[in-house]
């Protein structure tokens, strides 16, 4: 066996290169995190050369002179001032080990320029040999880097093809964009813009630019903040109805840094577990802000993996913060009526909009209180007597006068029903166009939330039961759920170890075949006994729901209809079909050729 040597710093430097830089994308990643971490409200990433030459200039604060040389040695970093630091990470690069990692696998070019100087800097990297001189430039760093691989042919050799490696560099850039919404990035291939935002802080606006207004149009909102952990999730997520073929779309970040997080991406998913079809993914850009010192964001090179110090306070703030998102729920200054307030500071009376009508903030403050076994709301008398004298109302009061019950309903809004198309879908004239309901989907979104609500489900006694054959394994599953059956309003009672017969079921399928009842849940769980309560539930909801092919008065349609506005999660069906589908007033006066 030979003697052991010192390996040289250029190789070192390649062999860590395979660890940082996978790829052009990698490089273009790494230039701009810094871009970004120097203060750059501006960014421009140009492709050349089969994606291997990159140039990222940026307006940022640039490098001092003197430390220029050092920028480039391996382990050098401006965002580590002492050991501590690495517990509390607040910039989005810190290892010091992509420069001298990318130097040594191209032929680079820096040019830079701090505000303090009147000239610039020139650096040229060959080998991760450093050359200095003195130039010219605007304030920011310019970034240019030719022949990528040049010296590691089998790197090179497995490259991609350049519209596929562009393609890489494109979701980077993407998704480096989405995450500050306040940086302007343009990508540029072979002098072409392919991509730019604004950078108008505006993550809406950012979205659009970097999609469409088509996407932009079916997401929901998703802000919640935990003071007490220092939790804060913000962004947006499509509505069920609203998916992608895969998980490409989902932008998830962890203080502005893009990860792949599978606690992250498991919270996401069982939100949306029977809210969309199989294979079917929501598109979302979510953004949690986590205390620095309870993430770990040093696990891997790429930086693309964490590590939580409550992994089960992580996945439950963001399972509830989507959840409620998607259910219209958005943290504001002031709690809606209805919700128990939380915050304990002031708030201002909010403007009834029926004059008739006096609204009372719902804050828990010295003047209001929510009784939290009747759940019901109170005034203090000086606060009472503030409110008769804006509202002119007058009369005796008390020292906590009960005002009215947070269990107040919303006016009916009467639906505007046109019909029913072939005995399966309810026309709405609505506000925003023609609204083809599912009848069908829609109760049984209603059924399956209602039970799933219900402490107590009724059942309807069977006074005859036809006796079901099952086999033995069937018969195993059963008796070992019997609880769960039980739970939902299924009696079920055993003749021999391979019959059974329902002694009762849930009094909404007290017209169902309890056969067929059986049959659809048995054939719903297909081996698979997981969340077996859930599959009992999505069954019973869907033998309940009104059926396609069923005329339906109109009474009856508005029934379903108002129904199934009140539902938390008004798109899909448990199964993930959608309920519904508004044609625009626009679409169809276009179609017609009418101006309005």
């Amino acid at each position: 066996m030979a003697r052991i040597r010192q390996l040289s710093k250029h190789l070192i430097n390649q062999i860590a290169a395979g660890e940082v830089i996978e790829r052009p994308a990698s490089v273009v990643k790494e230039l701009t995190e810094n871009s970004i971490d120097a203060g750059a409200t501006k960014v421009s990433v140009e492709i050349n050369n089969e994606c291997r030459d990159i140039r990222v200039a940026d307006n940022g604060c640039g490098i001092h002179p003197d430390d220029i040389m050092l920028a480039f040695s391996k382990h050098a970093t401006s965002k580590l001032q002492q050991d501590e630091d690495l517990f509390e990470i607040q910039t989005l690069g810190f290892r010091g080990e992509a420069l001298a990692s990318i130097i040594s696998i191209s032929k680079l070019t820096c040019t830079t320029r701090t505000k303090d100087f009147d000239t610039g800097t020139k650096v040229k990297c060959e080998n991760s040999e450093v050359n200095q001189v003195e130039t010219g430039c605007a304030i920011g760093t310019i970034m240019d880097i030719k022949d990528l691989f040049y010296n590691v042919p089998v790197r090179l050799k497995f490259l991609k093809n350049a519209n596929t490696e562009f393609s890489y560099i494109q979701e980077i850039v993407q998704s480096i964009a989405l995450s500050h919404p306040e940086v302007s990035i343009e990508l540029k291939k072979f002098g072409k813009t392919v991509l730019k935002t604004t950078g108008q802080g505006n993550l809406t606006q950012t979205i659009k630019e970097v999609y469409s207004s088509d996407v932009t149009n079916n997401l929901k909102e998703v802000l919640k903040t935990d003071e007490l952990s220092g939790l804060k999730i913000s962004g947006f997520v499509s509505t069920p109805d609203y998916t992608r073929s895969s998980k490409k779309s989902y932008h998830i970040y962890i203080n502005s840094r893009s990860v792949k997080c599978p606690i992250f991406q498991k919270a996401i998913d069982t939100v949306y577990k029977n809210l969309t079809a199989n294979n079917k993914y929501p598109f979302v850009v979510l953004n949690l802000e986590i205390p620095p010192h309870d993430v770990d964001v040093n696990v891997h090179p790429t930086k693309k993996e964490v590590r939580y110090k409550n992994t089960n306070q992580i996945f439950n703030f963001i399972y509830t913060s989507i959840e409620a998102g998607l259910s219209n729920y958005i943290e504001k200054n002031y709690t809606p009526i209805g919700v128990k307030p939380v915050h304990t500071e002031p708030q201002p009376t909010v403007e009834p909009q029926n004059p008739d009508v006096i609204q009372f903030p719902t804050r828990q403050t010295k003047d209001f209180y929510v009784d939290e076994n009747s759940d019901t709301m109170y005034i203090s008398d000086s606060a009472m007597k503030n409110f008769e004298q804006e509202n002119q109302i007058f009369g005796e009061t008390t020292e906590q006068k009960q005002i009215f019950s947070t269990q107040i309903e919303e006016p009916e809004s009467k639906e505007n029903i046109i019909g029913q198309y072939r005995e399966t879908y309810i026309l709405i004239d609505s506000e925003e166009g023609l609204e083809i309901v599912d009848q069908h989907i829609a109760e049984e979104r209603y059924i399956y939330e209602k039970l799933k609500s219900e402490k107590n489900i009724i059942s309807q006694m069977l006074f005859v039961s036809d006796v079901i054959e099952i086999s033995t394994t069937e018969s195993e599953l059963i008796k070992e759920n019997l609880d769960k059956f039980e739970r939902f309003g299924y009696g079920i009672e055993f003749l021999k170890d391979t019959e059974i017969i329902f002694r009762k079921v849930p009094q909404l399928l007290a017209k169902a075949n309890p056969k067929d009842i059986l049959a659809d849940i048995l054939d719903n769980i297909e081996g698979d006994i997981d969340n077996l309560e859930e599959k009992i539930l999505i069954t019973t909801s869907c033998k309940a729901a009104v059926k396609a092919n069923t005329k339906l008065s109109i009474w009856q349609m508005e029934d379903i209809i108002k129904k199934w506005r009140t539902t938390k999660m008004p798109y899909t069906c448990p199964h993930g079909r959608p309920i519904s589908k508004i044609i625009p007033h626009k679409e169809l006066a276009g179609f017609f050729q009418r101006s309005k």
